[in-house]
């Protein structure tokens, strides 16, 4: 008999780049992920089903905007040249380094020219080109969970509008079950982002943008509640409760008034730290609301993975991420430790990385089991360790991930102290109760905002805020009146508004991963958008929309080709 619980919740996501970009920053950050992660992780999930009925701990996000892209014949394509150029390019490493007497790093290139003819094997053949379809007959066959995010992964605490809020997660229940063909039960609130519910004043109210009054603004799980969504994961400061953005606030005068608004309204009682991650919770005002069950993430099991200096990936015998060897990209070194510049990297050793995999899996495996059996003894109940990480993190950015991931799920298998659950499955076993309340946070940097609205990004809001505006006026109109033409050009409005109010532009600013490209994107569909409501404009006054209106709004409809479901009434009250 088991004495609890335990799921991977793998958050998978890329912002659009189909037609934005190529390389350094673009097309081949889909490719990469793809070949990297995506594919690999598929297999593994296969393999591992076939070892095991039912599920296999696994509860998989997919991102709405990572779902179109996948799914689009432009990637399909793009992804098949990228392939062929990756294979092409190992074996042009293997013959230079044969020609100078480099035995080693020409057996790594050969290791390099079989890994990328597998994944095209498998993608291809075994796939039929589709990743999407691989993830449903999974969960069709009821071995892991699918959950669903908003639909470009916008901050949702820091839209200026609960209309804005609510089109973010309907377009994105729409465009799960396009792919999917069921409802989802789960969502990833865009960087574990969450805000209750409180009178709101925009943070850019002074130069006026956003409300500059108070607005009484509904809870996130009050939305997440009317999109027909279960649950939502949060980080473990939150459940806590209390201050979390230490130093933070005195970094950002908007953060500060953010957070006042917030703390007149919250009050943490001293039964918060009494909490645990291991049991779900039911979040905010069940009276007015279907219920919104909250899982955290586990702080001890977490650490083991997400510790760049002393986790699992960072092991000097792993495949160092960032020297790359060029032309061609492939990477010949190992992190030889957490210190070490580019030129003091050693060369990849592969066959000394399966027994520190399975080392580590078993200390994992024997670290879940430890934390389950005292929770266990302690509260004489079954809880579940849930342990939410980005799906990038297993193959990309750590090479052996799916590998260690594989045998952890094996060896929990075994395990006759854990089940393997998906999320729905342990909040249809708990059926939670006791009601919570969260204060607002992230799991980013600072455990608030900071990350994304800085002094660095103020000016991106500027122009979600009066983009946001703008949109919510158009819905109106166009649901009094409208002609067919008007409607498809407030479409396109709409598609561009939800790219502009992608979480990824702040982030890539902030952390300085691809600033210009992020500030450039964030430009562009600010750009698209206010000629798309001139245009609009133009109809509305009934006067001529000229020939190269029509182009341009085409030129839109084909870089931006999403959800082709989408309607402009998602933005109404």
């Amino acid at each position: 008999m088991s004495k609890g619980y335990f799921t991977f919740v793998l958050h998978s996501h890329l912002p659009y780049v189909i037609t934005h970009g190529q390389w350094p920053h673009g097309m081949d950050w889909l490719n990469e992920a793809a070949a990297e992660t995506y594919i690999p992780m598929i297999d593994m999930f296969e393999k591992v089903s076939n070892k095991f009925s039912g599920r296999i701990g696994v509860t998989i996000g997919v991102t709405p905007i990572l779902a179109e892209q996948l799914a689009d014949d432009r990637f399909k394509n793009s992804f098949s040249d990228y392939l062929e150029q990756k294979i092409a390019a190992a074996e042009e490493n293997r013959s230079e380094f044969e020609q100078v007497g480099d035995g080693h790093k020409a057996d790594l290139a050969d290791m390099w020219r079989k890994f990328y003819q597998d994944v095209k094997e498998l993608f291809t053949e075994k796939l039929g080109g589709d990743i999407l379809g691989a993830l449903r007959s999974l969960q069709e066959s009821e071995k892991i969970e699918i959950i669903t995010c908003a639909a470009t992964h916008g901050y949702l605490p820091l839209l200026g509008r609960d209309e804005c809020v609510r089109a973010q997660l309907a377009q994105g229940m729409a465009t799960y079950r396009r792919h999917f063909g069921t409802q989802a039960r789960g969502v990833w609130l865009p960087e574990c982002a969450y805000r209750p519910s409180y009178d709101w004043v925009s943070p850019l109210a002074e130069e006026g943008y956003g409300p500059t009054s108070p607005v009484r603004r509904k809870g996130i799980e009050q939305l997440v509640s009317e999109a027909g969504l279960k649950y939502f994961i949060v980080d473990s400061h939150m459940l806590k409760g209390g201050k979390a953005i230490g130093v933070y606030i005195d970094r950002f005068e908007a953060l500060q008034r953010l957070w006042k608004q917030f703390e007149k309204t919250y009050e943490p009682r001293p039964e918060d730290t009494e909490r645990t991650p291991y049991l779900p919770y039911l979040v905010g005002d069940t009276g007015h609301h279907a219920p919104v069950a909250v899982l955290t993430r586990d702080p001890k099991s977490g650490i083991q993975v997400c510790s760049g200096e002393w986790g699992y990936p960072g092991n000097g015998m792993f495949l160092d991420f960032h020297k790359k060897h060029f032309p061609g990209g492939h990477r010949y070194w190992r992190v030889t430790s957490a210190k070490a510049d580019l030129a003091d990297k050693q060369e990849y050793e592969p066959n000394r990385v399966e027994k520190i995999i399975e080392s580590q899996s078993s200390h994992f495996v024997g670290l879940l089991e430890k934390i389950i059996s005292e929770y266990n003894s302690e509260s004489g109940s079954a809880g579940m360790v849930t342990a939410p990480y980005d799906s990038e993190l297993f193959g990309h950015w750590w090479f052996e991930g799916p590998r260690w991931l594989g045998r952890v799920l094996e060896k929990l298998g075994e395990s006759n102290v854990v089940d393997l659950y998906s999320c729905s499955d342990f909040l249809e076993t708990a059926k939670p109760r006791t009601v919570v309340s969260l204060p607002e946070g992230s799991w980013g940097e600072g455990g608030f905002h900071y990350i994304w609205l800085n002094d660095w990004t103020k000016w991106t809001w500027r122009h979600v805020y009066e983009a946001e505006d703008k949109m919510c006026e158009v819905a109106r109109k166009l649901h009094d009146r409208g002609s067919e033409n008007a409607y498809r050009v407030a479409c396109q409005m709409g598609r561009e508004l939800l790219l502009l109010e992608s979480s990824d532009w702040q982030f890539l600013i902030s952390t300085w991963s691809a600033r210009d490209y992020a500030e450039a994107r964030v430009a562009r569909h600010w750009e698209n958008f206010e000629r798309l409501h001139a245009t609009f404009g133009r109809f509305e006054a009934g006067d001529s929309v000229d020939e190269a209106d029509w182009r341009f709004l085409e030129i839109c409809e084909e870089n931006n080709k999403i959800f082709q479901d989408i309607k402009p009434s998602l933005w109404l009250p």
